[in-house]
């Protein structure tokens, strides 16, 4: 696979977090993380832990690792970060714009180090260049690239026709990702139709979907719809429905196919952030990444059990082909 290309715009200078904001620091660094889903589904801390391993951290000896898990309810991540912020954590790593918003209510003097879509429409940083604020980390602009979802879909499924889309509305980041695929809809004539993927809603989208008269499906990038993966595909799989996700690890799960960056490799980079803010530098001075590199996978297994050809052309492009 291609060696995962990032824009680094971290600068050789950065000031030093101001004393009042470590001076609570223990004699062994203490981070803390938040996600919504559940530990055993968790690329994202595996590739922060990994990442830390990479830079010679070893959790509970050098660094102490305080992880937290919402297990699929978005309204426990408050509770969550109070509870870390109480922990006296010197680095809190937050998954998703909305878990990343609600960090920033908490405090504003703890170092956030962020995972989201769309840091600076969402309020989260000033600028890319300068975040300006106790947030930094790694942007994922899905919407910079969600508008090859419905070209490659296209590609797949000639006679595709309609499309359902599956996002979180709360997320701005994935209102723009919505938005996106409204107007790629209308220059390839296609008619799409958006669902409710928050978790206490899903079900009910799923009700409608499998009633709609889709020939497609689109999974977007909300980090409360990740945790959600192996119920969809086994949802796309029982209605032989043809779907798209945002996230590669669902194409090694019986997905169609994706087209994502590699999450495990954002938050490995990601922990270069977490060492740079341990060792004394401020998040108002360290750049935010994006990734350039996307990855299109396909699972030729799952296309063959939905009775669809793969055209040799898509094939070639792909990056990994799953049989």
């Amino acid at each position: 696979m291609r060696r995962r290309k990032f824009i680094i715009l971290i600068g050789s200078a950065a000031a030093v977090w101001p004393r009042v904001a470590r001076s609570q620091q223990s004699a062994m660094p203490k981070v803390g993380f938040v996600w919504t889903g559940w530990p055993d589904d968790d690329v994202s801390s595996a590739g922060l832990r990994q990442g830390l391993s990479d830079r010679g951290y070893v959790i509970g000896r050098n660094l102490a690792f305080e992880d937290r898990y919402a297990r699929g309810d978005l309204e426990k991540i408050p509770a969550l970060i109070d509870e870390l912020l109480a922990l006296k954590v010197d680095v809190l790593v937050t998954v998703g714009t909305q878990s990343s918003l609600l960090a920033r209510r908490a405090t504003s003097t703890v170092p956030i180090v962020s995972g989201s879509g769309d840091p600076v429409g969402s309020g989260l940083a000033s600028s890319l260049d300068r975040p300006g604020g106790n947030v930094t980390g790694v942007s994922v602009l899905a919407g910079d690239y969600s508008s090859k979802w419905l070209e490659l879909m296209k590609e797949a499924l000639p006679r595709l026709r309609r499309v359902a889309v599956l996002y979180n509305p709360d997320n701005p980041a994935i209102a723009k990702e919505a938005n996106q695929l409204r107007i790629s809809a209308r220059a390839l004539d296609l008619d799409i139709a958006t669902f409710l993927g928050r978790p206490g809603e899903i079900d009910s989208s799923f009700v409608e979907i499998a009633g709609g008269g889709f020939d497609g499906f689109i999974v977007t990038t909300d980090a409360s719809i990740e945790p959600q993966l192996s119920r969809i595909i086994a949802f796309a799989a029982e209605h032989r429905l043809p779907a798209l996700y945002s996230f590669g690890t669902a194409v090694q799960q019986g997905g169609l196919m994706s087209y994502a960056v590699d999450f495990f490799s954002i938050w490995r980079r990601a922990a270069h952030y977490v060492d740079r803010i341990l060792k004394g530098a401020r998040p108002a001075d360290l750049p935010i990444e994006q990734p350039t590199a996307v990855f299109l996978k396909i699972n030729l297994k799952t296309a063959n059990a939905l009775g669809i050809t793969i055209p040799p052309n898509l094939l070639a492009r792909a990056d990994e082909v799953v049989e």
